[in-house]
Formats: structure tokens, sequence, C-alpha cells
């Protein structure tokens, strides 16, 4: 029985750059599988629901066309199952592919995810799952960035990255440090934090490298926390996130562990791979080899 391929498009993802390379990805896959669905959906829900009809006909892979939303939701179909999951990037963040290692231009992964297919070349890779809620493929994080997160997610303007960073100094103005404690299977910390993150992988935010050594085969949480900073010295370390150099300041601390639950202020939310993720507490574990992934 030969190959039987999913392609899930979401046509906006990236500003429109998935629909508009869709018929080219599909032309590329179509070549190195005996069959291939094409899933285009605009929202979750018929997303979800075109995914499982294509599931209940006997998938092998699924791969996703967008940006790391549409991959969240193609993970939470593909985790703890048998269904190769893949990437080609099109979005504005594309973080678990770059993690990966998959090209950044969609032709040139879709190439490369063709001769995985054809060849039936794949790994697991972890994944971070919240406690009674869904699977994460990048990082969760919670408080100054979660906020910034939910700000831009609610903006009409300005479209695209340059919208983070309007929200960005929006929510400087009144963000604070507050109480947290991390309850992990080696040590309890309880500090004063302005933000917080526990990485599969390590980026988040387009490149940003903010658990620099977190590994997606080491079974473990990578958990950055910021600790108080005054707002001159929090402004003054933003830019070295792009360089991973702010694990180096000393009101930042990181640990590595197999589970982690988080207490603190009921207002902040959480957000993993860019999708709300609740609000504190929480509690989040690391899945080892949760996701079968092409390469």
């Amino acid at each position: 029985m030969g190959v039987h391929a999913a392609l899930a498009v979401h046509p906006g993802s990236g500003l429109g750059a998935a629909g508009r390379v869709a018929g080219t990805v599909a032309a590329i896959l179509r070549d190195a599988v005996d069959r291939l669905d094409l899933v285009v959906a605009d929202t979750v829900a018929e997303s979800h629901a075109l995914m499982r009809a294509a599931r209940d006909a006997g998938l092998d892979a699924l791969v996703v066309l967008g940006g790391d939303g549409s991959m969240h939701q193609g993970v939470q179909f593909c985790a703890g199952t048998d269904i190769a999951f893949g990437v080609v990037p099109a979005g504005t963040g594309n973080d678990f592919a770059r993690a990966l290692g998959i090209p950044a231009d969609s032709v040139r992964a879709a190439s490369q995810l063709a001769d995985a297919l054809a060849h039936g070349r794949s790994r697991h890779v972890d994944l971070g799952r919240v406690a009674g809620g869904e699977w994460f493929a990048t990082v969760l994080c919670a408080g100054f960035d979660a906020a910034v997160n939910a700000r831009a997610n609610a903006m009409s303007w300005p479209r695209g990255p340059r919208r983070y960073d309007v929200a960005v100094l929006a929510e400087f103005a009144s963000f604070a440090a507050r109480r947290v404690v991390l309850r992990m299977p080696e040590e309890t910390v309880e500090l004063e934090a302005t933000q917080l993150a526990l990485a599969n992988e390590p980026y988040y935010g387009g490149g940003i490298p903010i658990c620099p050594g977190a590994d997606m085969g080491d079974g473990l949480l990578d958990v950055t926390v910021v600790g108080r900073m005054s707002k001159v010295d929090l402004l003054r370390t933003l830019p070295t996130l792009r360089t991973g150099k702010h694990v180096h300041h000393p009101a930042v601390k990181t640990f590595r562990a197999r589970s982690v639950h988080i207490e603190g202020d009921p207002s902040w939310l959480a957000y993993a791979d860019g999708d709300p993720a609740g609000r504190l507490p929480l509690e989040v574990v690391a899945v080892p080899n949760a996701l079968k992934v092409l390469l």
C-alpha cells in the first residue's frame, strides 16, 4: 500500500504567503506520494474537521503549510500517533521549522519534505504539554511576553511583525513583576518575575533564542525566568534576547526539568506556540518522543 499524505493549507498565513505558494507546494509533494489530500481551511474548527476526515481515510503523513499557529494545530492532530508530521514554513515566525533546520523558503522546504516522504525519513522529537490542555512544540511563555502576544492578537493594525513592536510599547508602560513559584521534581524556586518561558526548542517570536540550550530530544523543558528589573534595565536587556546573551544577566535564572508546576498571579496569561494556553496556575510537562517528524 502506498503513502497517503495530506497538505493542510492556511491561506492567510504570512499575510497570504501560504495561499500564494500552495499550488506549487502541492505539486512537489504529489510527486512523492501515492495520494495527497489538500486540506484548505480558514478557521481552526474547519481545519480540525478536515484533518479528522483525512485521518479516518488512513493517513500516513500530514504536512502543514503556514506559520507557527498553523503548525500548532497540526501538532494537536499528530501528537501521540504514528502519523508523520512536516512543516513548510510560510508564516511570520516559523520557529519550529527553524529548530528542525527546515529551509525558510517554502519551495526548498517542500522539496526536502518530498524527498523525506519518498524515502521514509523521519525521527521522533519531544513535545511540551499543558496538563489538561494542548501540546506545544516550541515555547510556552507567561508574563510580559504573553501579555504582548494577547495585545498583538487583538490589534488590527499594523499588520505583520510591526504589530508586536507596537504591542511591546503598549504593554511596557504598565507591566510589573509578580511573585511566581516554580515547583520542579528536583527543586522549588520562589522569585519575583517579569516573564518566564518553558521551551521544547530554543526559539520563539521569529527567531529569538529565549532558551538557547533547549533540545527537542533530551526529554526536558528548558526554563528561563526574567526577574525583577527596572524599566531602564529591561529596555537595555531586550536587544540581548536576539543573541541569547540575556541568560548571563544576573536577574535571569535558568533551569531544566521534566515537569514544572507554575503558581502565581492568576491574571497572568500563558501562550504556547503563540496560542492561548490558559492562566496561572499551570502544570507543564515534557513528553519524550511524542511527535514523529519528517526530515
